[in-house]
């Protein structure tokens, strides 16, 4: 395979995978580095097919050309239309479930608001402890540092509006970082670890010792 284009690039004779998919683009695999291929060329572009030799090229006239010593198999699939990936546990996930079941962040919870806009962003969630008092809550999959850092800002621009102040904030995550925890009690906010699994009323398999 030669490169033809910004910069020049080789690779020498060996067995791989050559990778044509319906939107154009054309790729080139070894068997190992995962999904990354050792080159590659984005649609739109065109394949020029000679014996032996592809000439594949894109818009900007750069150019791919792969030379075939020999061919193991050939074949074509046709895959349909993909239903595209799903996530399960992502931070949108997690917000819509404690939005759900506030009372998960403690005793008395109710919602105001999901994603309550501010100057400088949305609050994950508004709620209102058991006393009334509002409590800015940020969820996130894992809790760092950057995470705390966000709610301390959030609670400085909500703690300004007399219709809200006093605020307290909760930091709500599956995993919560050390480093992370500190901050955030060195600072007032509460931390709390999510069970996603309760969360979604999904019950473990017990194992039983003997």
């Amino acid at each position: 395979m030669d490169y033809i284009g910004r910069l020049t690039a080789h690779l020498p004779p060996a067995t791989r995978l050559l990778m044509v998919k319906a939107d154009g683009s054309v790729s080139i695999h070894a068997d190992d580095r995962a999904y990354k291929p050792l080159n590659w060329m984005s649609p739109p572009c065109r394949i020029e097919e000679a014996p032996g030799v592809w000439r594949v090229v894109n818009k900007a006239g750069e150019e791919l050309r792969i030379t075939l010593e020999e061919v193991f198999q050939d074949s074509s699939y046709e895959l349909g239309t993909d239903p595209g990936l799903r996530k399960d546990g992502v931070e949108a996930h997690l917000q819509e479930l404690l939005a759900a079941s506030p009372v998960a962040l403690g005793a008395g919870f109710t919602l105001v608001r999901r994603e309550y806009p501010t100057a400088i962003g949305p609050v994950d969630l508004l709620c209102r402890d058991g006393a009334g008092a509002t409590v800015a809550v940020e969820v996130k999959r894992r809790g760092e540092i950057d995470g705390v850092e966000q709610l301390t800002r959030y609670l400085d621009l909500l703690g300004r509006d007399p219709l809200l102040a006093p605020v307290s904030g909760v930091f709500a995550a599956q995993e919560i970082k050390p480093q992370a925890r500190v901050l955030a009690e060195d600072r007032g906010i509460r931390c709390v670890v999510v069970d996603y699994d309760a969360l979604r009323g999904v019950v473990r398999d017990e194992l039983t010792l003997f």
